[in-house]
């Protein structure tokens, strides 16, 4: 394989087919799913009927002429660079960012990666104990993450390619509210797009989480909740009231000293959460909620928000209160 010219026939840096080719090397792959078969997955995966159908149509059918050999190569040690850290939990970037504008191959190159891996993170998953259900709706997230990044006009895709590994590997279970993700010594959360936060919903996951760890990966030790977020932003509590589900999530953590996070700008991360845009002038961004208002007001007073840091007790034997 000639990698500088499969790096300027993917239009991608040379540096990052030189990754890939060196994390993959000569592992093994996986196959993708039957065609056939592949609807009803796409189904349980909650990918939207509108995002199904550009999947199929750009299935890469061994005739397919939307596939190059160099769209094909890339695919299969993609799949293989993933599959090598199976069990990991650190994020992880499967490939380079591709000109999407491609076409559907090019687009959802990364979405056939982790339909090849499904299979294979959910026998890891029953190796674990770990019933279907849970694997199913953790791994589900892949249709939440299409929606978003349709109403984001594929501004969003280039970030959750990286986060969807974690899934596909093993290193993250969604379980109620809340995302957990396999650490060191802490259990990190993530918060999905799925309803209201109440402390009720966020109290019933974290005592879901304390049983489900200890249970399916008892050589693992954690001592600690932690979340990085815009979040735990202290500056929202001059917005949102005292009993408000944010504000009332953020005092269950001790934050942290703040560090500025490289490559991480909040007020993208927030405009990228809150308004799903990160192009709308702030003057047009709707003002129908609370937070909706205290991010424009905030941002368009000179202001900036920030990534914080926190963490609380993870015991296996406490209950935590609303």
């Amino acid at each position: 394989m000639d990698l500088e010219r499969t790096a300027a026939l993917l239009g991608v840096p040379f540096e990052e087919v030189g990754r890939v080719h060196r994390l993959a090397g000569d592992r093994p792959s996986a196959p993708l799913p039957a065609k056939a078969g592949a609807p009803a997955i796409l189904d349980r995966l909650a990918v939207r009927p509108d995002d199904a159908a550009e999947v199929m149509a750009g299935w890469p059918d061994t005739d397919s002429p939307l596939w190059t050999p160099e769209l094909r190569w890339l695919l299969d040690r993609s799949i293989a660079l993933v599959l090598a850290d199976l069990g990991g939990h650190q994020w992880l970037s499967p490939g380079p960012e591709l000109p999407r504008e491609r076409g559907p191959a090019w687009r959802h190159l990364y979405v056939y990666a982790y339909l090849a891996l499904a299979g294979v993170v959910t026998r890891y998953h029953r190796e674990h104990g770990i019933a279907d259900a849970v694997s199913w709706t953790t791994l589900a997230d892949l249709g939440r993450n299409l929606a978003v990044d349709r109403r984001m006009h594929g501004e969003g895709w280039p970030v959750m390619q990286s986060w969807l590994t974690l899934h596909a590997r093993g290193g993250v279970y969604e379980l109620g509210r809340l995302q957990h993700q396999r650490g060191d010594t802490a259990i990190s959360l993530h918060i999905p797009d799925s309803g209201p936060m109440t402390p009720e919903a966020v109290t019933a996951s974290l005592d879901e989480a304390r049983a489900f760890f200890p249970r399916h990966f008892p050589d693992e030790h954690y001592t600690a909740f932690s979340c990085g977020s815009w979040l735990l932003d202290p500056q929202l509590q001059e917005y949102l009231p005292a009993e408000s589900n944010i504000v009332r999530f953020q005092r269950r953590f001790e934050l942290e000293p703040y560090e500025e996070q490289e490559g991480l700008d909040a007020d993208v991360e927030v405009r990228r959460f809150v308004f799903r845009s990160l192009t709308t002038p702030l003057d047009q961004l709707p003002r129908g909620t609370l937070l909706q208002r205290a991010v424009v007001d905030h941002l368009r007073a000179g202001r900036h928000w920030y990534w914080r840091s926190g963490h609380f007790r993870f015991d296996p034997r406490a209950q935590t209160v609303t």
